[in-house]
């Protein structure tokens, strides 16, 4: 039997509403984590009282106001564990996440990485999945070229995993999952378990998704990155720039449409590197 000791991540900002939730689910875990670590990444909202006086097994880390990427990485570096489960503050786990995922880890011991289904939720219903959105196993690199196509608080990941492909790009604001996963799934499979153990809450004002416009040119970064770092094969590769261009093109006419033509320059040069 594999070794696992699990280290919960759950990085935080200004979500003191929410973060009773996301640690209920943890603590109601049927296969126990071995460490909680909390990510205060700045909150100005009285998170850190209410983290030391309600939670006080939990492993609270502090630091100036930086984005997920950067709190995430946090939680990584001072993990105990040697598999890192993250969790999004808005988001929750049904009792079974962790010890299905240690069972089936344990039946595929080549894997350094699994993931769940998941069912979300918007307004307090369940909102429907499309077809585009989808989770898979195995080899699913351009499976994951459209959209983001693993929850980061699905995944539990062996932390060597990131001494390999790195940890999350602090310099992407938003898509650094994207960003993640290509890394990830260009040199490795993917185990999946098709079982909605992941709650994702939708809706609220902070989402990244709902902060920052033109989303694809976090993609489009990120693209670019995998084809110029990533030693990729052949296929792999023509089908991450077919994904580059096409989505060069989506930016582009988005932004005319919008009136505005910033990264248009940047890109359209892009395009005509990898045309």
């Amino acid at each position: 039997m594999p070794d696992f000791s699990i280290s919960v991540i759950i990085p935080v900002y200004n979500r003191i509403t929410l973060i009773d939730r996301a640690l209920q689910s943890v603590y109601e875990q049927t296969r126990s984590a071995d460490e909680i670590i909390v990510v205060n990444d700045g909150s100005t909202d009285n998170i850190e009282t209410h983290i030391r006086e309600q939670h006080p097994a939990v492993r609270l880390l502090n630091q100036s106001h930086q984005g997920v990427s950067a709190a995430r990485n946090t939680g990584i570096r001072a993990a105990g564990g040697n598999w890192i489960s993250l969790l999004d503050s808005d988001d929750s786990w049904q009792p079974q996440k962790l010890e299905r995922q240690c069972g089936e880890l344990a039946k595929a011991t080549t894997y350094s990485i699994c993931h769940t289904n998941e069912t979300w939720y918007r307004n307090g219903k369940v909102l429907p999945q499309k077809k585009k959105h989808r989770k898979q196993g195995g080899h699913i690199f351009q499976h994951c070229l459209p959209l983001c196509a693993i929850s980061p608080s699905s995944v539990i990941i062996r932390k060597t995993l990131f001494d390999e492909v790195g940890f999350f790009d602090e310099r992407l604001p938003a898509c650094e999952d994207y960003d993640m996963w290509l890394r990830i799934c260009s040199r490795h499979p993917v185990l999946f378990i098709d079982e909605a153990l992941t709650n994702k809450f939708g809706g609220h004002a902070d989402q990244l998704s709902q902060m920052h416009w033109g989303m694809d040119r976090f993609r489009i970064q990120a693209l670019q990155k995998c084809i110029e770092s990533i030693d990729l094969n052949d296929i792999d590769r023509q089908a991450a720039i077919q994904m580059l261009l096409q989505k060069i093109d989506i930016f582009i006419q988005g932004s005319e449409k919008h009136g505005t033509n910033t990264y248009s320059k940047q890109f359209m040069t892009l395009k005509q590197r990898y045309a």
